[in-house]
């Protein structure tokens, strides 16, 4: 025979499930909460211990139903909703992403592929498809990329550019929507903001983080430098880093490209001023080899920035 604190439990247990029950009846009057709950294969008396969870995921469920993108998120998580489901016939609950967000990652699946150091949103996400072709004096540039794209995917090898000229001309931009686009081949490469690569190369000096950082700019397949001559020179920059990076890729035959407001000549002459003195033959040296890698094309277009 069952005591009387046993009976009591038992009915107490019993009003406790009929109290869920009836929260959870009243909770299917939303339309939204009953679509929701009615994909999951689980009796109503189970469903009732998570009432409250699930008409918190019924409301982000119901902010996806009349989402139409990304922009138009409304849910804690951008792109995601918290959301249920039965596994081994225990109910889980965890965040999903949205079709929107499903679909902007196969797209941009292939930016794992780009690193980039110290550059804006608009050189990360850069698109080949998106290149602005109004300006006619960028359409031999833009030339020069497209065959270098179909002869890279045939050979694994090209001559980069080095393209200088007027500033804000777009001149990073069309050479990181090339490297984008190779990326959707799974090609690695490097972006670098010249001035703030040779700084954290400095900051990490005599670390483990030194060998890597130089190694991501002698060993990407693509390599960017990236407004070459914005720099203070100095006989470390130059003769250090500078110099061994471009002779590694020379010998590995590795296509680099550079920007730079400079032509190569005056390239040249920056590069010859450090705190030794105005060292000619040393500058020369790492001209030479930029013109080993890269040919020398002028861009002059109205500023982009503005």
């Amino acid at each position: 025979m069952k005591t009387t604190g046993e009976l009591l439990q038992k009915y107490e247990r019993k009003d406790l499930e009929s109290m869920l029950l009836n929260n959870f009846k009243v909770a299917l009057k939303n339309p939204v909460f009953e679509q929701l709950v009615g994909k999951l294969k689980l009796s109503r008396e189970e469903l009732s211990k998570y009432t409250t969870v699930l008409e918190d995921c019924s409301k982000e469920y119901a902010h996806c139903l009349q989402c139409k993108n990304l922009l138009e998120c409304k849910n804690e998580i951008e792109g995601h909703a918290y959301l249920p489901e039965v596994k081994n016939g225990k109910l889980r609950f965890g965040y999903k992403p949205c079709k929107f967000m499903l679909k902007y990652q196969k797209e941009n699946e292939h930016l794992k592929y780009v690193y980039t150091l110290e550059e804006p949103s608009e050189i990360e996400m850069a698109k080949f498809s998106e290149i602005d072709l109004k300006d006619t004096t960028r359409l031999p540039i833009i030339t020069y990329l497209t065959e270098f794209i179909t002869s890279y995917r045939e050979t694994k090898e090209g001559k980069g550019l080095y393209l200088h000229g007027s500033f804000g001309a777009g001149k990073t931009y069309l050479i990181s929507a090339t490297f984008h686009e190779l990326a959707k081949d799974k090609v690695g490469s490097a972006i670098l903001f010249w001035p703030e690569y040779l700084n954290e190369l400095k900051a990490s000096f005599g670390t483990s983080d030194f060998k890597e950082k130089m190694d991501k700019a002698k060993k990407a397949k693509l390599l960017l430098i990236d407004d070459i001559g914005a720099e203070n020179t100095t006989s470390w920059s130059r003769d250090d880093v500078l110099c061994p990076i471009l002779q590694h890729r020379m010998e590995e035959r590795l296509p680099t490209f550079f920007t730079s407001n400079f032509t190569l000549e005056q390239l040249e002459n920056h590069l010859a001023m450090s705190s030794s003195g105005y060292e000619v033959v040393k500058a020369k040296r790492i001209i030479e080899r930029m013109k080993q890698l890269a040919t020398p094309v002028e861009l002059t277009s109205k500023n982009l920035r503005n």
